[in-house]
């Protein structure tokens, strides 16, 4: 009867999110996730990329200094998050450390490993610089995000020979290369241990209902107010596959658009994905409860809203920020007004 009572609480609570509030109270419902649970060193992040508006990783200019500034004081300015994850250490994205310590954000940086070994080769050699450079800063490293979800195993040995320049070069953060739970699970369920495991310091992993809502064949059904639960039940595979491995949740989200779109499953034909703000936010809410009673460290994805992912992600793609992709780079907006103080 406790535990009934406690949920009617916490529902009764994210129902108030949506009627008050600022980023300063948002701030202090995550803190006191914190605190309630005993646990100061858990880590609330947010995803960040600098390719907004109508920049665009694959060709043209990239973002400037001056833009990657602009975007780090929004974040600083009117979310809660002072740990951010990037996503490349090339191209100029290298000031973004520099700029992430002059503000005291702390930063998980992946080095973006792909299909070019000379480009991969650059990205290893600028990691371990700025690994080095800033050892109070970056406090965990990524060879590559997704690797295995893009090209399965054809470069796993690329993956490898990053993990082990960078043991070489002995720098002082922990290294893993960050997938999808159903690749650390070795593609199988249940989990089985994947090939990296002996390789990595921790386990980062990205957990997104949405996608398997449209791709999965077995976990096709799951609505925003269900996604939290599927993030933990993925987490706590890993767990049980892992032990002793620390195991983050490095992405996880809801898109707020397209507005009046639904996603359709390729195998059943159900819709069970329905975007929105009121949805993003109750991911984001009840997602770092049930990992701050765990004392489980999560990344949402993801800062800024990028429009150039459209052509790879379909509609969906340029809807995941928590801050618009345009300027004036406005963040939170319902969020702002959703979050209450946790009773």
């Amino acid at each position: 009867m406790k535990s009934l009572r406690c949920l009617l609480l916490f529902a009764l609570s994210l129902f108030c999110f949506t009627q008050t509030a600022s980023a300063g109270e948002w701030a202090t419902f995550l803190q006191q996730i914190k605190m309630q649970n005993g646990d100061q060193d858990t880590m609330q992040c947010v995803a960040f990329s600098p390719y907004v508006d109508n920049f665009n990783p694959d060709w043209g200019p990239n973002p400037s200094r001056e833009v990657i500034n602009q975007l780090l004081d929004k974040i600083i300015e009117e979310t809660p998050f002072r740990c951010i994850m990037t996503y490349g250490v090339l191209n100029g994205l290298e000031y973004t450390f520099a700029a992430a310590e002059a503000r005291q954000l702390k930063v998980i940086a992946i080095l973006w490993i792909d299909k070019d070994p000379v480009v991969n080769s650059q990205s290893i050699k600028s990691g371990i610089e700025v690994a080095k450079a800033f050892p109070n800063t970056i406090v965990k490293l990524s060879c590559g995000s997704e690797v295995r979800t893009r090209h399965g195993n054809v470069f796993d040995n690329e993956i490898l020979r990053c993990i082990d320049s960078l043991r070489a070069a002995e720098v002082s953060q922990p290294i893993t290369t960050i997938d999808t739970w159903w690749e650390w699970c070795n593609r199988t369920r249940p989990c089985q241990v994947s090939s990296f495991a002996d390789k990595v310091d921790w386990i980062g992993t990205n957990v997104f209902p949405w996608w398997e809502n449209r791709f999965s064949d077995s976990l096709s059904c799951t609505p925003a107010e269900k996604a939290a639960d599927f993030h933990i039940a993925r987490l706590e595979d890993l767990h049980r596959t892992y032990p002793g491995k620390e195991i983050m949740l490095t992405e996880f989200g809801w898109p707020i658009g397209p507005e009046g779109a639904t996603q359709e499953n390729r195998h059943t034909g159900v819709r069970c994905s329905v975007p929105g703000k009121e949805n993003q936010l109750k991911v984001i809410v009840e997602t770092f409860k049930k990992l701050g009673e765990r004392k489980w460290s999560g990344a949402v994805f993801e800062a800024f809203s990028e429009t150039w992912k459209t052509r790879k992600e379909g509609g969906s793609g340029a809807y995941w920020g928590i801050c618009d992709g345009k300027p004036p780079f406005s963040c939170l907006n319902d969020l702002n007004k959703a979050v209450q103080k946790n009773p």
